[in-house]
């Protein structure tokens, strides 16, 4: 658990170090976005690299996590190319929907379904990076709230789809399941 709070501390740091950065720019290039978008996925594989319990093994994590990259992109940069609307910033029509937000919400889900047994604390810092990586976008007149959301949801819903299909062609079962309840999202956690 030291190891998690170490890795924690460093991305917090990190954070601090890049947004104090692009506080202090005159333009809005490049920014703390383009990083953090690769945060939740390389805490997936730092996690399990020093040795943090996962919810599945080396290969069915990696199967599981590119399957979800690839999804996410992929659906993604077709609804860029299909609906074409204009950025905030007049710079392009690839505003919708937020491709950095769809893949920082992406490897958050993956994170959480990894090790979010291990300390909800992992899920609520994987989807905070999410959430900066969104704000920054909106923040940076790169993409308005609805693409951001609908990013989001592009994320999380494709690797929800990559799990279950994971669990499918594998035999294997994820300990987590979503549901919808009547009184909203269910998580369902199997011991």
């Amino acid at each position: 658990m030291k190891r998690v709070k170490l890795i924690f501390l460093l991305l917090f740091t990190t954070f601090s170090m890049i947004a104090t950065a692009q506080a202090n720019k005159s333009y809005h290039g490049d920014g703390i976005d383009d990083y953090l978008r690769f945060v939740p996925f390389a805490s997936v594989f730092a996690l399990k690299a020093i040795g943090v319990e996962s919810t599945h093994s080396w290969k069915q994590l990696t199967l599981r996590a590119a399957a979800s990259g690839a999804m996410t992109a992929g659906i993604t940069f077709t609804l860029k190319q299909i609906i074409h609307k204009k950025r905030p910033d007049g710079t392009n029509r690839q505003a919708f929907p937020s491709g950095h937000t769809s893949f920082a919400f992406a490897g958050a889900t993956v994170l959480c379904k990894e090790y979010g047994s291990v300390s909800p604390w992992i899920a609520v810092a994987g989807y905070g990076v999410a959430t900066a990586t969104a704000i920054s976008r909106v923040c940076r007149h790169r993409h308005d709230w609805t693409d951001v959301a609908v990013g989001a949801g592009i994320g999380i819903l494709s690797t929800e789809a990559c799990y279950r299909l994971g669990d499918l062609l594998t035999g294997e079962k994820s300990k987590y399941s979503v549901a919808v309840a009547p009184n909203g999202l269910q998580l369902i956690v199997k011991l």
